[in-house]
């Protein structure tokens, strides 16, 4: 009947056209969730709450990569949850995955931007579009506790990835890489990277490729942590470095996909990297408001409980309407994966977090700024999902060019 009566409305609009709109309008998504996903839910919230969250305060504060946490979340499948059963997945969804990252995250962020990373930009890559010969080098270790890394940035290169300077030439069956890649997170503790170069600079985005490389290979040199924001840093206990590539010599079966295709690659990838960064945030957003309430629930002041004061009552109900509008708009991009979606997501959801983080420390008040007390780690901690993956200002354009592209508007 919605087609007839476009079709009825207007001579001029083609059959294409309508089908178009109707494809944009498209409303059949459903935040219920599904045995799997329930499972998965309640799994890794076990966890946290048992394990996870009573440590992530020491965590933070001494700056210690998680290295048995990753130990007992990699024996619970979780580092290679969407990766095929045969290199030692689980199989599962994107949504099951961004609700596990959003459990871990709600007990430590730091946690949880490593297990993101891990899956959405570097597992989900080589087991999506790797050949079976680098699936067995690349992958099966990697779901068994090896970490892989995604190194994209650079100096000089961020959100414009077609400007990108790591040169790759091509020398018989080989391929020689030079260049340096900027915030690689886990690159200290990580055993290979999806690294992206290119073999034509005049190409642009044309000449992009990406290469699977081992972190031990010769020519390949780590940099030191890169501290973030002074003492004031967030995500501690994670690590981000430089890698240098060096003439870095690597056969050419370590090329992924065909030369040309890398920056595909990248923005497909980036793509999903968005869901997990927006699951991370939505973590926080929800341990913010979590810890607000616990607070507030006790503290008495003027006689009576926090709860009971309508300002306090206000910044808990806004708390509240983030996190959940948050969690919808990234289930729907797990859901159905498109670079609009993906990038509403981590919008809302790097925003969420932040106002949620700020409402947390204005509710403790003076303990807020305590260290004695979580809100102001949480505060930290969401700062930066409004800047990686992406700052909020490329996530708007994004969202703007696919909307009007949409309604044919361009």
């Amino acid at each position: 009947m919605v087609a007839g009566a476009l079709l009825n409305s207007t001579k001029t609009i083609n059959l294409a056209q309508c089908m178009k709109v109707l494809i944009a309008q498209n409303r059949s998504f459903t935040s219920k969730l599904n045995e799997q996903q329930l499972a998965v839910q309640e799994l890794v919230r076990n966890y946290t709450n048992q394990y996870l969250k009573p440590r992530a305060s020491q965590l933070d504060t001494q700056g210690r990569f998680p290295f048995e946490e990753i130990k007992h979340i990699t024996k619970l499948g979780l580092m290679g949850a969407c990766v095929d059963e045969k290199y030692g997945g689980l199989g599962h969804d994107y949504l099951s995955l961004a609700i596990a990252v959003e459990e871990l995250s709600r007990g430590c962020a730091s946690t949880g931007m490593i297990v993101s990373i891990h899956n959405f930009l570097y597992a989900n890559l080589v087991n999506e579009k790797g050949t079976p010969e680098q699936k067995e080098r690349f992958l099966s270790d990697f779901t068994k506790g090896s970490l892989g890394c995604f190194a994209l940035s650079e100096p000089d290169a961020g959100s414009d990835v077609a400007n990108i300077k790591t040169r790759a030439r091509r020398d018989g069956d080989f391929w020689i890489l030079n260049g340096k890649k900027s915030w690689v997170t886990s690159a200290v503790e990580g055993s290979a990277a999806a690294v992206f170069a290119t073999f034509d600079p005049e190409l642009k985005h044309k000449g992009l490729a990406c290469f699977l490389v081992p972190l031990d290979a010769e020519g390949v040199f780590r940099g030191k942590k890169e501290p973030l924001m002074g003492v004031s840093s967030g995500h501690r206990a994670a690590t981000a470095c430089d890698l240098t590539l060096d003439e870095v010599r690597l056969p050419a079966s370590c090329l992924l996909g065909r030369a040309g295709d890398g920056f595909r690659i990248a923005m497909q990838q980036l793509d999903q990297g968005r869901i997990g960064i927006a699951a991370h945030a939505v973590g926080i957003a929800q341990a913010s408001l979590d810890t607000a309430i616990n607070y507030a629930k006790d503290r008495v002041a003027f006689g009576r409980s926090l709860t009971a004061l309508p300002s306090v009552q206000e910044r808990l109900a806004d708390m509240c309407m983030l996190v959940e509008s948050a969690r919808l708009l990234t289930y729907r991009a797990a859901t159905h994966v498109h670079t609009k979606h993906s990038a509403m997501a981590k919008y809302a959801a790097g925003r969420a977090a932040a106002a949620a983080a700020d409402h947390c420390v204005q509710v403790l008040g003076g303990r807020g700024l305590s260290t004695h007390y979580d809100a102001e780690r949480h505060y930290r901690d969401a700062r930066g999902t409004q800047i990686y993956g992406g700052v909020t200002d490329v996530q708007k354009r994004l969202v703007g060019h696919f909307l009007l592209k949409e309604h044919d508007a361009l």
